[in-house]
Order: structure tokens, then C-alpha cells, then sequence
């Protein structure tokens, strides 16, 4: 009898087809914020195309959790439902400070180790990409799953080794000028800070996974 109740119940199908929206729009967050990395022209070029895809993906956001409030029967939790959009969210919202900062301190030229951190977002970016769809089918893809956040994880150690890296060279070559060494540092931190906040979203989905396997 309950069975046949909780069909005529309000039912939300579409929590992962959001998801994936979501982290079809933050791979273009950190693609534009790879692309400003770039240096020169590129830096304005770019810059508006990160702020666009965080307000894209804060649409998103509202709709899961308007999808949540409406809906009795989820997928999963509806706690872990709103925890996991808010951490994918965190993302993109970290992109777009990194991308303030950059533009803030008028900065127009990157050695490699940005470009370094810049090619960890995009990683961090494309592998949260490809876990979200799984969750779907937790069972089966709970491997699979677990999997891409440990390389999340990875990337995000090695994200820190370049930061600790580049704050050291930054202290080299900026003995005698203590406003460049901090501008330059503020947005090195903010870069790092966008892979950490993936290393977030990674730990949302493996306690997810746990939760039901």
C-alpha cells in the first residue's frame, strides 16, 4: 500500500540532470579562468566569461534546492542533495574571487606556476564532471566514483606543492617590492583555494557513497 502511495506522491527526476548542468558550467568557469591566465589582452577577454558562468551556475543552485523543497521523494537525501549543489557551487564562487583578485591587482602577466594552478582547476574541474553523472547508479558506480575523487584528492596535493612553491619564488624575486609580493600572492592563494573547494565537493560525493552502498 505505501509503495503504491509514494507514486502518487510529487517525484523530482530531474536532481541529475542539474548536477550535470552544473558541472558542465563550471569546467567553462575554469577554462575562462585558465584562459585569464594567459596574460595580456586575454585577462579582459576572459574575465567576464567567469563572472557569467558563476551567475549560470547560482540559477542552477536555486533551482535544486526549489526542486528540493517541492519534492517528497528524492533520490538521496534531500540534506545531502543541497550539501552536494553547495559544494559544487563553492567552486565556481571560488573561481570568480581568483578572477576578482586578478583583475583587482591589475595583474597582466603569469609564470608557470599559475599557469600550473590554473591547469589543476581544470582538472579538479573535468573530474568532478565526470563523477556527478554516476551518482545516478550509486551501487554499480561506487568504484568508479571513488576513484575520480582520490584523483581530486591528488590533484589538490599537488595544487598545495605548487603554491607552497610559488609563494617561496615570489619571495625571491620580490625582496624589495612588498605590494607586488602581496598582490601576487593574494591571487596565487585564491587559486589554490579553487582546488581545495574541489577536494570539498570530492569528500560531499564519497559521503554520499557511503551512505548508500
Amino acid at each position: 500500500m505505501f509503495t503504491w502511495f509514494r507514486r502518487l506522491l510529487p517525484r523530482e527526476e530531474k536532481f541529475f540532470d542539474l548536477y550535470a548542468r552544473h558541472a558542465d558550467i563550471i569546467v567553462r568557469g575554469a577554462e575562462e579562468l585558465c584562459g585569464m591566465l594567459q596574460g595580456g589582452e586575454a585577462v579582459r577577454r576572459h574575465y567576464p566569461n567567469v563572472l557569467a558562468a558563476e551567475d549560470e551556475a547560482d540559477a542552477i543552485t536555486r533551482e535544486v534546492v526549489q526542486a528540493v523543497r517541492r519534492t517528497f521523494v528524492t533520490p538521496f537525501d534531500r540534506g545531502d542533495i543541497q550539501a552536494l549543489i553547495g559544494r559544487m557551487d563553492d567552486t565556481i564562487d571560488q573561481m570568480k574571487k581568483a578572477a576578482k583578485a586578478i583583475m583587482q591587482f591589475e595583474m597582466t602577466e603569469f609564470d608557470s606556476d599559475y599557469q600550473r594552478m590554473g591547469d589543476a582547476v581544470l582538472r579538479s574541474a573535468h573530474l568532478l564532471r565526470d563523477a556527478v553523472p554516476l551518482l545516478a547508479e550509486i551501487t554499480p558506480n561506487a568504484g568508479r566514483i571513488n576513484e575520480l575523487c582520490e584523483q581530486i584528492r591528488r590533484v589538490e596535493g599537488e595544487a598545495d606543492d605548487i603554491h607552497d612553491a610559488g609563494v617561496t619564488a615570489l619571495y625571491h624575486q620580490c625582496r624589495h617590492d612588498a605590494l607586488r609580493f602581496i598582490a601576487q600572492r593574494e591571487v596565487l592563494d585564491q587559486l589554490e583555494k579553487v582546488v581545495d573547494r574541489f577536494d570539498d565537493a570530492a569528500n560531499e560525493i564519497e559521503g554520499i557513497v557511503v551512505e548508500h552502498v
